[in-house]
This record gives structure tokens, sequence and C-alpha cells, in this order.
């Protein structure tokens, strides 16, 4: 049986924390009832221990802020949309998850899949550069940052193992004709970075 993890409550704690949520997110979790429509749609349930979108919208109702920030949902939603369209209130949790990752960046806390994390910047970067996402510019900015990271840590055993597998990665993709080597920037691209500043939803 999944073991479950107690949530640590404190009004004052929760009142703060959710409305810092819900504000930043734009998303209306004090009406969430439990119903759990997300939780049986979530296609990374299982992968986070069962800590499903409902659970995540408990821990910040009841202030616990150290959970809410610090859980796998908030690394491996995938952002499919699943949990709103199935809410009947309409609450979308991934915009709650990616408040949580701004969040915990703002803290310095170390994320819990730091590959992810690295995934996730490149993408916002490199999208907001380019006004689009282009398929080369994305994984070089990727690898730029775990292969920082390997270095930093001076794990050459794993940089070389990242480079090995990932350019395999990268030729077999090439081969299937789903990397497209051009460069493709989209019009009104410093519009969508001053749309993405004033949101504050974007990686720094």
């Amino acid at each position: 049986m999944q073991e479950q993890t107690a949530f640590q409550v404190s009004g004052d704690a929760a009142r703060e924390l959710s409305a810092e949520i819900a504000g930043r997110s734009e998303q209306p979790i004090a009406s969430c009832y439990q119903c759990r429509r997300c939780a049986a749609g979530c296609p990374v349930g299982e992968a986070t221990g069962y800590l499903t979108p409902d659970r995540l919208i408990r821990m910040v109702l009841l202030g616990d802020r150290k959970m809410a920030l610090n859980n796998d949902l908030v690394w491996r939603c995938l952002s499919c949309y699943t949990c709103g369209t199935r809410c009947p209130n309409g609450i979308h949790t991934s915009r709650v998850t990616e408040t949580l990752k701004q969040m915990a960046r703002e803290e310095r806390l170390e994320p819990l899949h730091p590959k992810t994390d690295s995934f996730h910047r490149s993408f916002v970067k490199t999208s907001l550069f380019w006004g689009r996402m282009n398929e080369v510019g994305l994984m070089a900015a990727y690898q730029a940052r775990v292969l920082w990271s390997c270095l930093k840590r001076r794990d050459f055993r794993e940089m070389r193992s990242e480079i090995s597998s990932q350019t395999r990665f990268g030729l077999s993709l090439f081969r299937l004709g789903r990397l497209h080597p051009g460069w493709t920037v989209s019009r009104g691209r410093r519009e969508l970075g001053r749309l993405a500043a004033k949101s504050g939803r974007h990686s720094r």
C-alpha cells in the first residue's frame, strides 16, 4: 500500500501561501473540493508516487510550503491540461506547478530532477528568443546546461556519457527527419517576450 505523507498545517501560512499561488497562477484553487477528477486523468500520477493534482492543491491550501515546493509533480507535470479540462471549477494545476517551479527557483531550492529543470529552462529561453521552438537551438541550450552542471561537479564520466548518448540520439532524430537544422524566427517575438515578462511565468 502506498505510504501517505502527512501535511504540515498552519492557518496563517495556509492563507499566505494559497493567496500567493492563486494570485500568481491566476487559478481559483480555493474552489477545489477534492473530487479527484483530475487525479483520474493525470498521466504522471504513477510516476509521482500518486501525488496527483488534487493532493498538490491540498498541500497549498493547508499551507505546507515545504512540500508544495519540493515534490515530484512540480517537476514531472507535462502541462497536458487534462486536469483543467476535467476540473468542474476549471482549475489548471499545470499553471500552479509552473508557479511553484518559479517560486522554488526564486528561493534557490535544488530541483528534484535537475535535467528536467535544465530542459524546461532551455525550452522557455529558446522559445522566447526565437519566438518559436527551434529543435537545434533547444538541444544545444539544454546540453550546455547539463554539461556545465557536470563540469561544476567534476563528474567527467557523466559528461562523456551524456555527450555520447545525446550524439547518438541526435543523429537518430536527424535520420528520421525529426531534427530540423534550420533556424526559424517568428515575427512579433519581442512582443512575446514582453508578455512573458509581464506574466512573470517565464524562467529566469
